[in-house]
Parts: structure tokens; C-alpha cells; sequence
């Protein structure tokens, strides 16, 4: 297991997670998810954390996400939701806004594509 870098910044305030996006199919992703076994202080930023202990915290989250075998159902389900909070499927809250814009400005260029061959 990972040790957090930050040790003194445990006690972090971690959001109520969400009922998981895969409604009825065979078990729940966030059931086989690496992190179940880490600490939510890795994942979750404490109140007032300083820069470089968050950078420090969201690059250890980070490791972790890149070895679990459900990093895409977690970050779909943090990008659906949207978890406006912590790491989900190795990305930030940042990061997953950049994501969704992306996604907003390629369905509005697709969107725009079709009007075009309709006409």
C-alpha cells in the first residue's frame, strides 16, 4: 500500500459518494476498484491543503489509478456524475472539466457537421 507523502493531512474531508453509474450489470465497478484499500485522504484534498502537498497527494492518487482494473468505469462515472471532487480514474477535478468541455466542443462540432450534410 502506498503511504501518503502528507502524513500530517490526513484528516481530509471526503464528499458522500455516489450511488455507482452501472446500475444492474453484473456488480458494481467501485467493488473491484484498487483504492477500496487505500486511504480516502489520498484521493480527497484536506480543508487548506498547501499546493505542493496537494500536487504530491493527486500525483500519489494517481499511481494508484494507474494499476486498478476499473480506471475507465471510474472515471466515466466521475465524468457522468460529475464528481466535482478528488481523484476518479487517475484524473482531478481539473482535469475532468477539461475532459467534459472537450467532449461538449466535439458533440457541438459534430452536431454542427450534420446540419451542414442535412442542408
Amino acid at each position: 500500500m502506498l503511504q501518503p507523502p502528507h502524513q500530517s493531512l490526513q484528516a481530509a474531508t471526503v464528499p458522500a459518494q455516489r450511488a455507482p453509474a452501472r446500475g444492474d450489470q453484473a456488480g458494481p465497478w467501485h467493488s473491484e476498484a484498487v483504492c477500496r484499500r487505500d486511504e480516502a485522504g489520498l484521493f480527497f484534498a484536506p480543508s487548506k491543503e498547501p499546493t505542493a502537498a496537494r500536487l504530491s497527494r493527486e500525483q500519489a492518487a494517481k499511481r494508484v489509478c494507474a494499476g486498478c482494473p476499473v480506471l475507465v468505469e471510474c472515471r466515466e462515472h466521475a465524468l457522468v456524475q460529475p464528481e466535482p471532487y478528488g481523484v476518479w480514474g487517475g484524473l482531478t477535478a481539473a482535469e475532468r472539466r477539461v475532459v467534459l468541455a472537450h467532449r461538449r466542443r466535439a458533440a457541438a462540432a459534430a452536431e454542427g457537421t450534420q446540419i451542414r450534410r442535412i442542408a
